[in-house]
């Protein structure tokens, strides 16, 4: 069991599913780590992402804890036995945590939906509007920072855009469309290729019209990233003191509801490729 001293995202999640399941069969860790033939501290150790686990204890914990899901379990060893260093890892040191937990965890997502207000979804910006985005922030960024930034977020549009992108749905409010960034020619160019990008099979843009009655069930932007197994899905949502991970079963729920209801009223794929083309002749 070897220690790491800065655990991945994904590693923290592995480490949140095995105390979970622990937590859910009654056992302390002092009572696991002896079913285990280790020390607590080593329990508290993987439980914490500090260290990993092997398939073989991985599995007896699971045992230990009664745990039958199979399909889970095997997604869980998935997790704890990849060593593949992705693309991002270029990044680290260089961005936020946070941008290379969210690449990661689309690397292995089965699946993304995408819920905007003010914004285009950044798996559909183009790089002259994602340039603008970045540019606004306060403080403004370094050029090179800011250069950093647009070329991590090209790059991860490869979820969509690669050799074997994913099904990937977004529900973009007519608010996001209509607002200027970077000026006209700038979001012309992302009209269009938003428009462009639609028209793949495993891409579905929605749009939520202003015309819309009684509307608010969510406020604020949300990403959705399918897990191997519904029970590792996570919704990650930009907070007031940084990028939140949600991963709680029951908040999960939560949210697949509020996006099959916001997606319910949202207009259809081909009504939604038309008010984008009629928005572009009017700006």
């Amino acid at each position: 069991m070897g220690t790491k001293r800065e655990p991945t995202g994904r590693q923290l999640r592995l480490a949140v599913e095995l105390r979970r399941l622990r937590e859910a069969s009654g056992l302390s860790a002092r009572e696991a780590a002896a079913l285990l033939g280790v020390n607590s501290v080593q329990i508290s150790q993987i439980e914490s992402g500090v260290s990993g686990v092997s398939e073989q204890r991985l599995r007896r914990l699971a045992a230990h804890f009664a745990c039958t899901d199979t399909e889970f379990i095997d997604a869980l060893v998935a997790m704890a036995t990849d060593r593949a260093r992705g693309w991002w890892e270029e990044y680290r040191g260089l961005l936020p945590t946070s941008f290379l937990d969210l690449s990661e965890l689309e690397r292995h997502a089965t699946y993304r939906w995408d819920v905007d207000f003010l914004h285009v979804p950044g798996l559909l910006q183009t790089e002259d509007y994602a340039r603008a985005l970045f540019s606004r922030r306060v403080p403004e960024p370094h050029e090179s920072e800011l250069e950093l930034r647009v070329r991590h977020r090209m790059e991860r549009r490869v979820i969509i855009g690669g050799a074997q992108p994913i099904p990937y749905e977004a529900l973009v409010h007519e608010a996001a469309l209509r607002i200027r960034v970077g000026g006209r020619a700038t979001s012309l160019a992302q009209l269009a290729h938003i428009l462009e990008l639609s028209e793949a099979d495993h891409i579905t843009v929605r749009v939520i019209p202003f015309e819309l009655d009684d509307f608010a069930d969510i406020t604020a932007a949300m990403v959705y990233a399918g897990g191997s197994v519904p029970k590792l899905d996570t919704v990650v949502r930009d907070g007031p003191h940084g990028t939140l991970f949600i991963d709680s079963e029951a908040q999960l729920g939560v949210f697949r509801t509020l996006f099959r209801r916001v997606e319910a009223v949202s207009l259809t794929p081909e009504r939604s490729r038309d008010f984008i083309h009629r928005l572009a002749k009017e700006s």
